[in-house]
């Protein structure tokens, strides 16, 4: 299929609508956030997203940097510099999920199934750094790639960390048949603010044990895990799949990316919504990592940085 630009109404609340495709895959990104709105097989959702004239709640698709995940009273100090972020999660008294998801991206490129848009992050009490990111999502035989470099185009030495929070879905409404693997070996215990208190316990015989696959069953997670399994070739793979093997879905990560966040949904705040697909969600760096300095990733001026993740339906 052609690729094209597509402008919503002016009433959009994620701006304009970018759609590639290759065979019977389509993605559609938004300019608010770079958000991924859509991803289908022959019409069948391989992601939860949302409407054309709805806006990402719950992090649905979005970009999460400069940092992923929560980040403890908003409050981090770096090279002797003090930031505060705005409190958005503040009944936790978190910043949650950086500052690019709700800010309009420009397209780079734009191809019958490749794309690249760009967001320069500039300073702001949050986040006093010059960060320039791109991202490439790229649609081909094995399904999407997302690709992103990030630069240090200023004076100063910064810090930032990259997720991304696909809601992986495969038909079964609720989850609990359906079919999870995960290749976590390890997983970051957390407090009632859904921080790190810094204990991190083997999954092996607990019932966040998901390295071979099985149903998800009652498990309740908003889990962050480490110790992801590889290949030779250094990627980690995570699947969710019906139980009848008619539909799934892999997610993949290369070596930049050594966390996965997930998500059960039972916390939504639609509470139709709840239960009806996984948010399995890869990042560079854990939780709150912009105050406990774990894993960031540190660019000098001029340096950048890159990764990639993916998804292949089957």
């Amino acid at each position: 299929m052609p690729a094209h630009r597509r402008l919503t109404s002016p009433q959009s609340p994620t701006g304009e609508q970018w759609t590639i495709g290759h065979g019977r895959q389509q993605l559609c990104i938004t300019e608010v956030g770079a958000t991924i709105r859509s991803y289908t097989l022959a019409g069948v959702d391989i992601v939860d997203g949302f409407a054309p004239t709805e806006w990402s709640h719950s992090g649905r698709g979005q970009v999460l940097a400069p940092w992923p995940n929560r980040l403890g009273d908003g409050r981090y100090e770096f090279s002797g510099m003090q930031a505060q972020a705005a409190l958005d999660e503040p009944e936790l008294r978190n910043a949650i999920h950086g500052l690019v998801r709700w800010v309009p991206w420009q397209v780079e490129a734009l191809a019958q199934n490749v794309m690249t848009v760009g967001c320069l992050v500039h300073p702001t009490p949050g986040y006093p750094f010059t960060l320039q990111l791109r991202i490439e999502y790229r649609l081909g035989r094995d399904g999407l790639a997302v690709t992103t470099t990030a630069g240090n185009p200023g004076e100063l030495t910064l810090p930032f960390g990259v997720g991304f929070h696909p809601y992986l879905t495969v038909g079964s409404q609720p989850i609990d048949s359906a079919i999870l693997r995960l290749p976590g070996t390890r997983r970051l215990m957390l407090d009632a603010r859904s921080l790190p208190t810094g204990e991190v316990q083997p999954v092996a015989g607990s019932e966040f044990d998901f390295t071979s696959g099985r149903p998800i069953g009652p498990t309740r997670m908003d889990t962050a895990f480490a110790g992801l399994h590889r290949d030779a070739d250094g990627t980690a793979w995570a699947s969710l799949d019906d139980p009848s093997g008619e539909r799934g879905a892999e997610l993949w990560v290369d070596d930049r990316f050594n966390y996965l966040m997930c998500y059960t949904g039972d916390t939504l705040g639609d509470p139709d919504r709840r239960r009806h697909a996984v948010a399995i969600e890869p990042m560079t760096c854990p939780p709150d990592a912009l105050r406990s300095g774990k894993d960031l990733i540190v660019l000098e001026p001029g340096q950048t940085w890159s990764g990639s993740w993916g998804i292949r339906p089957r």
